[in-house]
């Protein structure tokens, strides 16, 4: 059960500063003991996977602490929030969300060695003025941890849009998160606590009041690929008496099949955006924080591919069901995609087949 607002506010927020202050503080002290039981521990030269996590895990925090007064000095200059609506605020807390994604995409990037690849179809000059020129819905795969992270910082920075995010209630035990989110138009979803026919009117909200530089974004598998997942969305798929789908999913072995209320749902709601399918590979195979804890420094290449459909090639007007078929076609291609980015090393995830 997530704590209330004004409990997170009141808690979270402040433990976080003075978590941050004490780790800086002892962080000298810290890294002797880190390297030291890494050489006991026989660490390899040029790993020292303790040295790197502090190190990452003190630049997150001072990242955190700087956004929350950074948000705290806003909430004052603002008349204590009363003109936090207004679009001077929500640009300047986009421009907040900005910069702390960009500090840890650079502080991520140079401790652990991941590059990040971004492949698009090419495009004219025109095309590119185009791609620009209207609003879009970002439908994305998880693919293991910060990947939500990268994909929202790739909209900020390198396209220039303003994400509108579809995400899970416990990200707001993050505090800076839980601040900036909830002062801009964000959907979090707890699918335990209300049926779905709330979000998906939320979602519904939001992609109505895109702009030209708007994006939403979901993930319509709903959580990063596990095998539990894998198995249990096909179980629910054959119980709702959608065997067909089930079959589907189960020849998408990288995949968890698609929720397709809300994604369907966002593309009806705003007939003139765009539709882009995103799929990434290269960390989706750190399950676990063992995965993770083993495979630092990870060294690794996230390969992230964009799909664009124009918005007159969505199938709006064909009906329910052929919009699900189209999504799951989608997802299929996405799966095929991430199979031949595995072909040179050992192969898709390890599941039962049902």
């Amino acid at each position: 059960m997530l704590p209330p607002r004004p409990v997170r506010r009141a808690v979270l927020a402040p433990l976080a500063v003075l978590i941050a202050v004490a780790l800086i503080a002892m962080s000298p002290l810290l890294a002797v003991a880190t390297l030291a039981v890494g050489l006991l521990g026989h660490a390899r030269p040029g790993r020292m996977r303790g040295l790197r996590l502090l190190y990452f895990t003190l630049i997150w925090l001072f990242a955190e602490t700087s956004a929350l007064f950074m948000c705290l000095g806003l909430w004052i200059v603002s008349g204590f929030g009363g003109r936090l609506a207004t679009e001077p605020y929500q640009a300047r807390h986009y421009a907040i969300m900005r910069w702390f994604l960009d500090v840890l995409y650079r502080a991520g990037t140079s401790t652990f060695g991941v590059r990040i690849e971004v492949e698009e179809p090419d495009l004219t000059a025109e095309e590119r003025a185009a791609r620009l020129a209207g609003p879009i819905i970002v439908l994305s795969r998880h693919a293991g941890p910060g990947d939500s992270l990268l994909l929202v910082r790739q909209l900020l920075n390198v396209y220039g849009r303003r994400p509108r995010v579809v995400m899970k209630a416990t990200m707001q035990l993050d505090p800076s998160l839980d601040v900036v989110a909830n002062r801009l138009p964000n959907v979090f979803i707890r699918r335990h606590a209300t049926g779905e026919k709330v979000y998906v009117e939320q979602i519904e909200r939001l992609a109505r009041g895109l702009d030209h530089t708007g994006a939403l974004v979901i993930f319509p598998e709903g959580g990063n690929w596990t095998p539990g997942r894998w198995r249990r969305g096909i179980r629910r798929l054959e119980q709702l008496g959608r065997r067909d789908l089930a079959a589907r999913a189960r020849e998408m072995p990288n995949l968890l099949a698609p929720r397709t209320g809300g994604a369907l749902a966002a593309v009806d709601a705003c007939p003139a955006a765009d539709v882009i399918f995103v799929a990434h590979a290269g960390l989706d195979r750190l399950v676990t924080v063992g995965d993770v804890w083993r495979s630092l420094p990870m060294n690794q290449t996230i390969h992230a591919k964009w799909w664009r459909v124009p918005a007159d090639e969505v199938p709006r007007s064909e009906g329910h069901e052929a919009q699900v078929q189209w999504l799951y076609d989608w997802w299929a291609r996405i799966d095929a995609w991430i199979t031949e980015d595995r072909s040179g090393d050992a192969g898709p995830p390890a599941v039962t087949r049902m």
